[in-house]
């Protein structure tokens, strides 16, 4: 019986952001939700808010990829941060990527 082995790679990607425009909770609400929407619309990942869940004018997003191809995680990830960067109501404090093979 032959055994195949499978290579995958998971892809991390943690975003800071600033909200300057923002003075509520709804608000950060509606900008974080349209940003995810987007992000999920426009590519095949997994998103979602995962810090400073109470702060008006700041948020932590995780976006994970994972596929059988480094360089497809890797550039999916890179795509990902380029849209956010260009999101309007939305400041790119810092990210970082991160690639696991297994």
């Amino acid at each position: 019986m032959l055994e195949t082995i499978l290579a995958m790679t998971v892809g991390t990607c943690r975003v800071e952001l600033h909200l300057p425009g923002n003075n509520s909770l709804k608000g950060k609400r509606r900008v974080i939700k349209g940003l995810k929407d987007r992000i999920r619309g426009r590519f095949n990942v997994s998103v979602a808010e995962v810090d400073r869940l109470d702060e008006w004018q700041r948020a932590t997003l995780g976006i994970v990829c994972v596929s059988n191809n480094s360089r497809l995680v890797d550039e999916t990830l890179t795509k990902v941060v380029n849209l956010i960067e260009t999101h309007p109501d939305a400041l790119m404090l810092d990210y970082e990527i991160d690639l696991m093979a297994h």
